[in-house]
């Protein structure tokens, strides 16, 4: 006889990640009541863990299957940084794997509103040249319950924060722009898209969760057909080709007219306007010539495709620490006093002019949280996988699509704190 234990078909099966399912699929999967399975969706979003009695409301054959088929696994949360500059703070969340990836809650105009800028992947493999993240490498793509988990425990820590002058804050949305490229991990973020949004779990309106993208048709176009009420925005980098490719190596794989024609079926099926995130670098894109060919490409698309984008012009936020290696055309490292590979251009106000005078109008966004590493393309977060044998960061894998760097949507600028 064979003393090894074996295994039931119902043991082998993986187990449901409870705060990331619908109520129909764990109605599905259980064999329950519909009506049980989206109470047990909110007490795992509202509590965190299922109950060891079963409430008055829900049956307790119902919590029992729920709790035999499935589990609610949560994130640790090793690093809380409040911004003194400003109502932005940053997370730093460590994974069951040891892994670490960073969120930041983004105070909105209204008092009381906020988003969660949550990462999609650990690190990125695009290497955009302005964005902290790309020079992590990618580790992984994070599962449609940690992404999720993201926003679970920064609503819980708003609730903590807040309870003192009487609560009443939410995450009024969320932002897919942390780290990590979405559309590169997009049947994950589709299915966190669609329990964010679940009136029994997060109860956020689609209209207000944004995507941000580097720049991948196929996912773009999925976006349109699976979750047509969320929003679009595009990192553009430069407008001019070439210079795109050498900004964002993704523009090789993907050109940027190959991935507009891809935005402009996304803002007719969602009837959006995509948000262009532009961030602004010295010497590199912001020239009268890069204003004019932005502004000739916006007022082609919207000729073309009858919705006007709208132009977000982003201040660039220092990425590089000393010691850092910086990149090099040739894929080599070079060190200097300061391993930042670009300066914040001083040509603001003279580029929006050119803008402004070719009939284009812009905003610009307030980028907030700088100092505690919060600001637009910061969040980085190294770990024992993005090293290198000595302690230095491995290089970013050419070629391979991932993030376009934290919080390129941001909202306008929020009142300072007295």
């Amino acid at each position: 006889m064979d003393p090894s234990p074996r295994s039931s078909p119902d043991e082998r099966r993986p187990r449901l990640a409870l705060q990331a399912v619908l109520p129909e699929e764990l109605a599905g999967a259980c064999g329950i009541d519909l009506t049980d399975a989206r109470r047990i969706v909110s007490l795992a979003h509202r509590l965190g863990e299922l109950p060891a009695r079963a409430p008055a409301t829900v049956r307790r054959a119902a919590l029992d299957a729920a709790r035999s088929a499935g589990e609610i696994r949560t994130l640790a949360l090793v690093e809380r940084r409040a911004s003194a500059e400003d109502p932005f703070v940053k997370y730093a969340f460590r994974l069951e794997d040891g892994a670490t990836v960073e969120s930041v809650r983004i105070p909105l105009e209204r008092p009381g509103r906020y988003s969660a800028c949550v990462s999609s992947q650990v690190g990125c493999a695009l290497a955009c040249a302005f964005c902290a993240t790309g020079r992590m490498g990618l580790t992984r793509n994070l599962e449609a319950w940690e992404i999720v988990e993201q926003v679970r425990l920064i609503r819980r820590d708003l609730d903590a924060s807040t309870a003192h002058v009487g609560g009443g804050a939410r995450v009024h949305g969320v932002l897919f722009q942390g780290m990590g490229e979405p559309l590169a991990n997009a049947d994950r973020v589709i299915q966190a898209i669609r329990v964010l949004s679940e009136p029994s779990a997060q109860a956020i309106d689609m209209r207000n969760i944004t995507v941000c993208t580097a720049g991948l048709p196929s996912g773009i176009r999925r976006l349109a057909a699976e979750v047509p009420a969320v929003r679009l925005g595009l990192s553009l980098g430069s407008v001019r080709p070439g210079k795109r490719r050498l900004l964002m190596p993704i523009d090789g794989a993907h050109p940027l007219e190959e991935v507009l024609a891809a935005v402009g079926e996304h803002a007719r099926a969602s009837g959006h306007a995509p948000m262009w995130a532009y961030t602004l670098l010295a010497d590199q894109n912001d020239t009268d010539e890069d204003a004019a060919c932005l502004a000739a490409l916006a007022r082609g698309f919207a000729a073309q495709h009858g919705i006007s984008p709208r132009l977000s012009l982003i201040p660039y936020n220092a990425i590089g620490a000393p010691g850092d290696p910086l990149p090099s055309q040739d894929g080599g490292d070079e060190r200097g006093a300061s391993a930042d590979p670009f300066v914040r251009s001083a040509r603001l106000d003279a580029f929006r002019a050119v803008l402004s005078a070719a009939g284009v109008g812009s905003i610009v966004r307030y980028s907030g949280g700088g100092d505690v590493g919060a600001a637009c393309g910061q969040l980085a977060r190294p770990s024992a996988e993005a090293q290198r044998p000595g302690g230095r960061r491995a290089p970013p894998r050419a070629g391979a699509t991932a993030g376009a760097g934290a919080a390129e949507v941001g909202p306008s600028p929020p009142p300072r704190p007295a």
